[in-house]
């Protein structure tokens, strides 16, 4: 029972220090995430979403402090019992998501690794018997060291998971998983090779045969049946291959200008997914930053998803000198953690991307 137990809590503390540095590593992208759980069409919880970041920070910092109380054997009965607290809430949220089909990825890992509902279910549902054996064998869980060295462990443990959350929020995540990672090419991120696996659905057509309703099964072929047809439905038995990066465009009014600007050498793309709630410190930056980056022979645009007006407000009050597409927000936001932000493009490759605090950074 005691292997049994240090098996347990290594496998559980490394697990949960391993996850909860990875969405440490990008709060805002775990933020994201919890927005779309306390969405109308999952969990009907709106009124959580403006704290969706506090409680990202908080959800991450706790999930890493807990890893390392478990392992130097820190308060004990507090940590083992948090623990299940959490598992328990995890795993009915990754059983909600993975039963009703609302949410493809749980973010368990963040982009570092994508999971699906069930497959994320599975692990929770594997964490908490570990933990139950933790819950069982308590007395058995003791500190590594002494009584000062174990309170100085938490206490840094805590302190720095603070500090590198901050960090990573008021710049951009320290690594970054993402397709519009820095070295990568957006272009070929976008493309499906030709022998690339094809999605395979499941056809279920309804007939109704001599006044009794019957279902035929098909891989998409309509079926040979005698009888008056009600309705299909489909369902996805495998997705095929799926592009790193399936949504990105840069579209004016009036056409899409996605191919001509992944074409230029040099491109400076200022991001911001939503203009009405751009930090306005970050705004009041813009004008400097892309008259310098015009004057070294950049072409400057914007991507953001607001309407006409408030790309109108923002360019007369800035006096911007460049002109704003449009983008799809989600996509905006996995470009850069940051709103305002700027990345840098050389016929599509990502040269540089920065936070709105970094732009004085940046070498053009």
């Amino acid at each position: 029972m005691k292997y049994l137990i240090q098996i347990s809590r290594i496998f559980v503390g490394v697990l949960f220090i391993i996850s909860g540095f990875i969405k440490l590593n990008d709060p805002l992208g775990f933020s994201y995430k919890l927005q779309e759980y306390f969405g109308a069409d999952v969990l009907n919880m709106e009124y959580l979403i403006p704290y969706a970041l506090l409680i990202s920070v908080f959800v991450v910092v706790f999930e890493v402090i807990l890893g390392v109380f478990l392992l130097i054997g820190y308060k004990p009965k507090f940590t083992v019992y948090s623990l299940l607290a959490m598992i328990v809430f995890f795993t009915f949220l990754t059983f909600y998501s993975a039963y009703f089909d609302k949410v493809k990825d749980c973010g368990c890992f963040g982009d570092a690794l994508k999971l699906t509902p069930w497959e994320s279910f599975t692990k929770d549902v594997i964490l908490l018997v570990l933990i139950l054996i933790l819950v069982y064998g308590l007395k058995h869980i003791k500190p590594i060291f002494s009584k000062l060295p174990t309170t100085v462990i938490a206490l840094m443990s805590f302190i720095l998971s603070l500090w590198f959350g901050y960090h990573v929020l008021m710049h951009l995540p320290s690594i970054d998983f993402r397709a519009y990672a820095i070295g990568k090419n957006i272009q070929e991120q976008r493309l499906i090779p030709e022998d690339a696996a094809k999605p395979i659905l499941e056809y279920t057509w309804t007939f109704n045969v001599n006044g009794e309703e019957q279902e035929f099964v098909t891989n998409g072929s309509y079926p040979t049946v005698d009888g008056e047809y009600v309705g299909v439905e489909t369902k996805t038995i495998d997705e095929g291959y799926i592009p790193p990066i399936q949504d990105f465009s840069i579209e004016s009014d009036d056409e899409d200008l996605t191919n001509f600007f992944l074409e230029k050498e040099k491109l400076v793309i200022i991001t911001m997914y939503n203009i009405t709630t751009s930090e306005a410190d970050g705004v009041s930056k813009l004008k400097d930053f892309s008259d310098e980056a015009i004057k070294k022979g950049y072409t400057v645009i914007g991507l953001t998803s607001s309407g006409n007006e408030a790309r109108e407000k923002v360019t007369q009050d800035h006096r911007l000198n460049f002109d704003f597409y449009l983008c799809d927000e989600k996509v905006i936001k996995t470009m850069v953690r940051a709103n305002p932000g700027v990345i840098i493009l050389d016929k599509g490759t990502v040269l540089n991307k920065a936070h709105w605090n970094d732009f004085e950074d940046i070498e053009l």
